[in-house]
């Protein structure tokens, strides 16, 4: 909105000039989320507490500990993510840019389906919450909506085609296949995450990092000087993507300060199911959907552990993990809270290298 209002005055007042750098309203939009989460976070986690009563339901099949020191805390805690995040991108970024609705129609559907979700889990006071059918249903729905717009908006030959990373001048034109691709990386991101939200603090900041990585990537895409450079595949528009980064950057932060062990709020659903499907749509659209599932590579592992336990107890009876998603496999090993958790921040810091550096490596 501001640069909508402001930058066409630049050549009044040429302080306005400001507002047509990428690089500044990122950074405006990243303090503007941080600031509304500090301010709206207490108030915020105290109507969720009072609405909430005895808080999140506690999986009666997970960590017996849980039971006890997780008891009693609100959820739907991602209501402030969404809050801190949509408000920031509205006021920063450039309203007319197709991809910045696109990939806010992603990040709102998908966090009210989790909104769906944990209601459900709060009124049934149990862990089931949505059927997965259903919600997988919304998910697909909401995913097909998306891409098809991506698909229009995007120039040829890059609208259905699949980059390859490491491989300047590879890209796999998927025809209509395109479309349940992305469907599968908006979803898969989202439900990814979702899997990965089980310890305080656990999920936030490998999502942080990965907002900050296509910060980087969505800019970079968007400039024609740069990823010709680079060689990568230039995607008009997406530079604008960066302030939505920014600001979920931001946003993460500012949840961070209340999610923190012991949290005080947990995301829930609304929050871990948004902020993958952000992350799906934005990797979508700057054609780096295999990046994606390097810089988030946490969310990999914790994804495949979790299907691997399920296809090996169901063909033979056994178990390969203590308890799958592979956080509590670490829990039940002995690992205290912290420790599982600033160990796999650290294997995200590593794996976001390690997808960055693919934008050079061609």
């Amino acid at each position: 909105m501001l640069y909508n209002l402001l930058a066409p005055l630049s050549e009044d007042f040429v302080a306005f000039n400001l507002f047509r750098y990428l690089t500044f309203r990122s950074g405006g939009a990243m303090m503007t989320a941080l600031f509304i989460s500090f301010v709206l976070g207490p108030s915020v986690i105290e109507w969720l507490r009072a609405r909430q009563g005895d808080g999140q339901p506690i999986r009666e099949d997970g960590p017996k500990d849980h039971l006890i020191r997780k008891s009693g805390t609100p959820t739907m805690g991602g209501t402030l993510i969404l809050l801190a995040l949509i408000l920031s991108t509205l006021l920063w970024a450039d309203l007319s840019n197709q991809y910045v609705w696109t990939v806010i129609l992603v990040t709102a559907g998908f966090g009210l389906v989790g909104f769906a979700d944990d209601y459900l889990k709060l009124t049934r006071r149990n862990s089931k919450g949505l059927p997965g059918k259903r919600k997988l249903l919304a998910q697909f729905l909401i995913s097909a909506l998306a891409a098809i717009i991506i698909m229009n908006a995007t120039r040829e030959p890059l609208a259905t085609s699949l980059a390859v990373p490491f491989f300047k001048d590879v890209l796999i034109d998927l025809g209509w296949f395109f479309l349940p691709m992305a469907i599968f990386v908006m979803t898969g991101a989202s439900n990814a995450v979702n899997l990965t939200d089980g310890l305080d603090g656990l999920a936030i900041v490998p999502v942080m990092i990965a907002a900050g990585c296509f910060a980087l990537i969505a800019y970079l895409a968007g400039n024609v000087i740069f990823a010709n450079y680079l060689q990568i595949h230039y995607v008009a528009g997406t530079g604008e993507l960066a302030v939505f980064c920014g600001a979920l950057v931001g946003a993460s932060l500012g949840f961070l300060w209340f999610n923190a062990p012991p949290a005080m709020v947990f995301m829930g659903d609304t929050g871990s199911l948004s902020c993958g499907g952000a992350l799906g749509a934005i990797s979508v659209i700057t054609k780096h959907e295999l990046v994606l599932a390097i810089i988030g590579g946490l969310f990999v592992l914790e994804t495949v552990s979790d299907n691997v336990q399920v296809v090996s107890f169901k063909l033979t009876g056994r178990r390969v993990f203590r308890m799958a998603p592979l956080h509590h496999h670490f829990e039940q090993k002995g690992w205290e809270e912290p420790t599982i958790v600033i160990r796999f921040w650290i294997i995200a810091s590593v794996l976001a290298v390690a997808g960055l550096a693919t934008l050079k490596l061609r």
